[in-house]
């Protein structure tokens, strides 16, 4: 194909699966993260059967890296066609007990991070009537006990990337929103406590939730048919569709769901 594709959050979870995933399938790979050594290990195991993989240390929350990501990327493959906002951090604590650093941080490199390059992406993409991804979160239709800052960068996601995809609907962009859902990676290991802390293992069996691998085939899909929204796995869906319904049942079942986690902030 030779299309140019940009991946932030690169170095581990759906970030490192779409990455395997797209340069398997013949695209020019631009591979962003913090951990530049990560980075390397991997373009040395996609340079195999991929000799177009570019890798750029990225701090999403700083607007200066991502406006540098793009240039070098234009450097390098002179176009992009398809931008995968997918860095992201998570949280957990009550907001009562939060330390506001932590949302704040949450915002910076979830909403803000997705909002900077996008910035610099779209004069470029729209060129190319390409695809923006932005990775969402089933937290980015109902909140989530415990999770404030992660649901409200979410939500924020959403009605930033809606709202684009309206102002450019007669210019042949293609905005699209994935909703994994719990899926097998180190996000919750990597989730910060109240005081900003990493809270350092996971609360749910990894091994039982939705692979990182499915998650990059079904995103590879969505934009091959130019989808808009992507919400993966039943009990995702079912959430969705059930707060419409019925909120304030759901309310309910959402606390419980998330007081059942071990060392759950909820009571």
């Amino acid at each position: 194909m030779g299309k140019v594709i940009i991946i932030t959050g690169a170095s581990s979870g759906i970030g490192l699966a779409c990455a395997r995933q797209f340069a398997m399938s013949g695209y020019k790979v631009v591979l962003a993260s913090r951990n530049i050594d990560k980075l390397m290990e991997i373009q040395k195991e996609l340079l195999v059967f991929n000799k177009n993989i570019l890798v750029v240390k990225t701090d999403v929350s700083q607007e200066e890296d991502c406006k540098q990501l793009i240039n070098i990327t234009l450097e390098k493959f002179d176009c992009i066609d398809i931008l995968i906002n997918n860095a992201g951090i998570s949280m957990r604590a009550l907001f009562k007990d939060l330390d506001l650093c932590v949302l704040k941080t949450l915002m910076d490199t979830n909403f803000w991070g997705t909002v900077y390059t996008t910035k610099y992406a779209l004069p470029h993409i729209l060129k190319q009537h390409g695809s923006i991804v932005g990775l969402s979160s089933i937290a980015g239709f109902m909140g989530l006990p415990g999770r404030t800052g992660y649901s409200a960068s979410k939500f924020a996601i959403h009605g930033f990337l809606e709202t684009l995809r309206i102002e450019h609907m007669k210019h042949g962009l293609h905005v699209m929103i994935v909703a994994p859902g719990f899926t097998a990676s180190d996000i919750r290991k990597n989730a910060l406590g109240p005081d900003g802390s990493r809270q350092g293992e996971s609360p749910r069996d990894e091994s039982k939730l939705m692979s990182a691998q499915k998650v990059a085939e079904k995103i590879m899909n969505g934009i091959s048919k130019r989808k808009r929204i992507i919400i993966l796995t039943t009990m995702g869906k079912m959430a969705i569709f059930m707060k419409r319904i019925f909120p304030k049942l759901t309310d309910i079942l959402d606390y419980n769901e998330m007081k059942r986690e071990p060392n759950s902030p909820l009571i």
